[in-house]
């Protein structure tokens, strides 16, 4: 083979071996892109999961609240209830104590 055949052969396989280098780098750009877009699609989703998490946490807290203070007035009407029943006992107490005296 001739000098210059060889230096064109060497040029040749030289391009190519550059051109697929740069395929493989293409390729392996790609794949990163790719990861990249599945990580923040994935983090895109936490955040929106964590933003639903948050309202149901609001809303569980406010009916918490709501059923504190139900709870609050129940008991309130359960002790002046208790202190009706106490004064009319004593009111009755009385009333047996007066009249065993006559």
């Amino acid at each position: 083979m001739s000098k210059a055949m060889k230096k064109g052969a060497i040029l040749a396989a030289l391009i190519m071996s550059i051109g697929l280098a740069g395929c493989a780098t293409t390729g392996q750009e790609k794949a990163l892109e790719d990861r990249v877009a599945a990580l923040e699609s994935a983090l895109s989703a936490a955040q929106s999961a964590a933003a639903a998490a948050s309202s149901a946490a609001s809303d569980a807290s406010s009916a918490a609240q709501g059923a504190q203070n139900t709870a609050n007035q129940a008991m309130q009407a359960a002790s002046s209830a208790q202190a009706c029943c106490d004064a009319n006992g004593e009111r009755i107490s009385r009333m047996f104590e007066k009249a065993n005296r006559k």
